[in-house]
């Protein structure tokens, strides 16, 4: 079982994606924004964090090269999970340090592939 931080600005999305990730298994930890999910990688350690992209004070491309850069988060792998579909979005959330990219709306089947190919074990 794997602990997964959970960043999205929209109540209903964090509700809808940790009751996904913990259908699967996975204990969850949840921030509201950007910065709010770099301080929570810092001081949880989480094994993997789901980050949405469109947030305030902190964007997700932002937190997520903020985490990926940062020599004690460097080595939890990021998922953006993002209403941005754009093959732009995609390429620049890859060279932030992000490690799988999901658009949303998404299925569990989607989610649970992508935790499969990045956590542990």
């Amino acid at each position: 079982m794997a602990r997964i931080l959970i960043v999205d600005d929209s109540p209903s999305q964090l509700v809808g994606i940790k009751r996904i990730v913990e259908k699967l298994g996975h204990d969850t930890v949840t921030a509201e924004d950007g910065a709010a999910g770099v301080e929570a990688a810092k001081r949880e350690l989480p094994d993997l964090v789901l980050m949405d992209v469109v947030m305030p004070n902190l964007n997700g491309f932002q937190a997520t090269r903020s985490i990926a850069r940062d020599p004690a988060t460097k080595h939890i792998p990021v998922v953006l999970v993002t209403t941005k579909d754009q093959d732009t979005d995609r390429v620049w959330g890859m060279r932030q340090g992000a490690k799988a990219y999901i658009t949303k709306p998404f299925n569990e089947a989607d989610l649970a592939e992508v935790l499969g190919q990045l956590l542990p074990g």
